[in-house]
This record gives C-alpha cells, sequence and structure tokens, in this order.
C-alpha cells in the first residue's frame, strides 16, 4: 500500500500541519523526503505530523525522517509525531527516535 500525504501551512502556528495515510517502506521513502523537505524549503518551519492513519513505517521511512529531521534543526526548527500507533510508537523507542522527535498525543491501537 502507498502512502498519502496532505500538508498545510498552519499560519496561525506558524507550522506545517500534515497527515499521513498508508505505509512508508523502501519503495516510497525517497518520495517521502523529497515531499518534506520540498515544504521545507517552502517555509522553514516546525513539521506538525499527524500519524493516526500511518499503518506502517521500515527502517528507510525511519531514516528519511532523521534526514529531513536533519535539515530541521539547521534552522531551530522540530518534527512533531503525533498520535502514533502502538507498534510504530514501540519502534520509535526501540530505535531511541523518541528522543530525537517530539512525541505527542496518544498512542493509537
Amino acid at each position: 500500500m502507498q502512502y498519502e500525504i496532505k500538508a498545510s501551512f498552519d499560519e496561525a502556528n506558524n507550522r506545517w500541519d500534515i497527515s499521513l495515510n498508508g505505509e512508508i517502506d523502501i519503495f516510497y521513502s525517497n518520495d517521502f523526503k523529497e515531499n518534506l523537505n520540498d515544504l521545507i524549503k517552502q517555509k522553514e518551519v516546525d513539521l506538525y505530523i499527524r500519524c493516526d492513519n500511518l499503518s506502517y513505517i521500515d527502517s528507510t521511512g525511519l531514516g528519511a525522517l532523521v534526514d529531513v529531521l536533519k535539515s530541521v534543526k539547521l534552522y531551530g526548527g522540530e518534527i512533531k509525531l503525533v498520535n502514533l500507533k502502538t507498534a510504530i510508537a514501540k519502534l520509535f523507542r526501540i530505535t531511541n527516535l523518541d528522543k530525537a522527535f517530539v512525541m505527542e498525543g496518544d498512542v493509537c491501537e
């Protein structure tokens, strides 16, 4: 299953609001990274990523997020991951990426 990304700029909070749907794996991780990098080229602000409908992410998807986080940190921004599914949140904890990213909201079942 392919992933879908929806993004809009939230003027009030000065951030990109992003919703993810589907799976981010080796087949889609480069495209995913390019999409996020395109957003931060437009506006260097925080990324607020809703993960309610993200059903799967593999190591290449995590790597893409880490690469984008490095770019965001260069201008003092952050990436917030919101409402991760239990298995995905566990993957972030196992890899210690829960310390690199801001994680908010309820863990979705």
